[in-house]
């Protein structure tokens, strides 16, 4: 048997009223007049969307239907099934797990925005969410607008009567981690990465810097391990320790871009600023270079609550 939507009773009484209004209208000198309909709102518009009945399970488990049910107004960024398919693949999840997520309030409050955004207001730039945590919205040289370097924006300008719907092709989620903790972390991976450049922060007493949450901005192009590698016996070196601390704290300052700059952010030829005065890096969109460089183009954008990192195959000299 077909489940009753737990909305079919919201949709009841505005209909009932529509009803009793035409029959006494028949009365009157506006006989024939057919009677507004009232705008729905976004739960029931996402109810009567096929598209968006994973998105509406999750509201419901979250207990957020009567707040996004309410005057609002509200921006909704609302993750299609497909979106939500994709995210739990990604991360490896059952829709049950996800459903069972003590964040999961946070997770859906992330995608909604407490004001009414059209998109010819949607730009680049941070914005803030009902759940309290900044996500940032790039546009790609092709005009594309995403969010948190993994999230596109693929529909807009649903309109409800409390607010709009835009729609993602994936579900965004708040950083929890640092640059210098998602670092670390890699480090303690099963197959362990970053161990070269942590042990050089360290040494220059860098790590520090890169602790910080949402206030700071910053952009680290990492070397990977063996490019770090490729370094020592470039320069004949054991590691490290055996570099001159200036010219290893030089090259280090030389990998950050003061900015939060997603992979979309780039721009052909772009020459973006360094932490090493008077240094830039220069971008290579059609062969995904920083300099000599190369971009690793399914480590991108992994973003971070101080800032974003993208892996590169090689160290950068000044």
């Amino acid at each position: 048997m077909k489940k009753k939507s737990i909305f079919n009773s919201l949709l009841t009484i505005p209909l009932m009223g529509a009803f009793l209004a035409l029959g006494f209208s028949s009365c009157s000198d506006d006989e024939g007049r057919v009677p507004d309909i009232p705008t729905p709102n976004i739960v029931e518009i996402a109810d009567a969307t096929p598209q968006f009945s994973t998105l509406v399970a999750a509201v419901q488990t979250a207990g957020l239907i009567e707040t996004l049910s309410s005057p609002g107004p509200f921006t909704v960024f609302a993750p299609t099934n497909d979106a939500f398919e994709t995210f739990l693949t990604e991360n490896n999840l059952t829709a049950d797990q996800l459903l069972a997520n003590p964040n999961l309030g946070t997770i859906l409050t992330y995608h909604v925005v407490g004001a009414s955004v059209p998109s010819s207001a949607v730009g680049p730039g941070s914005v803030n969410t009902v759940a309290d945590l900044p996500f940032f919205i790039s546009e790609a040289p092709n005009g594309n607008l995403w969010i948190n370097g993994n999230t596109r924006i693929i529909d807009t300008d649903i309109n409800a009567s409390n607010g709009i719907i835009h729609v993602l092709d994936n579900v965004i989620t708040p950083p929890t981690q640092n640059i210098a903790e998602i670092a670390i972390a890699a480090t303690e991976a099963e197959t362990p990465e970053f161990t070269q450049l942590v042990a050089a922060l360290v040494r220059a007493e860098l790590a520090g810097a890169f602790t910080g949450g949402f206030e700071d901005n910053f952009t680290v192009f990492a070397p990977t391990d063996a490019a770090f590698e490729e370094l020592y016996t470039a320069l004949g070196v054991g590691g490290v320790d055996e570099i001159p601390l200036e010219t290893l704290t030089n090259v280090l300052l030389y990998h950050v871009v003061p900015a939060r700059a997603f992979s979309q952010d780039l721009r052909e030829g772009a020459e973006l600023p360094t932490l090493l005065e008077d240094a830039t890096l220069t971008v290579n969109l059609s062969a995904l270079q920083i300099n000599e460089s190369g971009l690793v183009a399914d480590m991108l954008n992994i973003h971070a609550t101080n800032g974003v990192i993208h892996v590169i195959d090689s160290v950068l000299l000044p």
